[in-house]
C-alpha cells in the first residue's frame, strides 16, 4: 500500500529534524540549540501521531 504524499512529506521532515539534532549533539553545540532542535523534532513526531498514520511495516 502506498503512503499518502502528506505522510511522506512529514516523514521527510522528521528525518531531517533528526539529522539536524544528531549533528548538533555530535558537534557539541550549545544546550539551547540542542534543546530547540529536540523540541522541533518532538513537535513533528506529535503531528505524525495525531494524524494517525500507521507504523512502518
Amino acid at each position: 500500500m502506498e503512503r499518502p504524499k502528506e505522510e511522506l512529506a512529514l516523514i521527510e521532515k522528521i528525518e531531517e529534524a533528526r539529522k539536524k539534532l544528531n549533528a548538533s549533539i555530535d558537534e557539541r553545540k550549545e544546550y539551547d540549540t540542542i534543546y530547540q532542535y529536540s523540541v522541533e523534532l518532538d513537535h513533528l513526531i506529535e503531528q505524525y501521531l495525531v494524524a494517525g498514520y500507521p507504523a512502518e511495516q
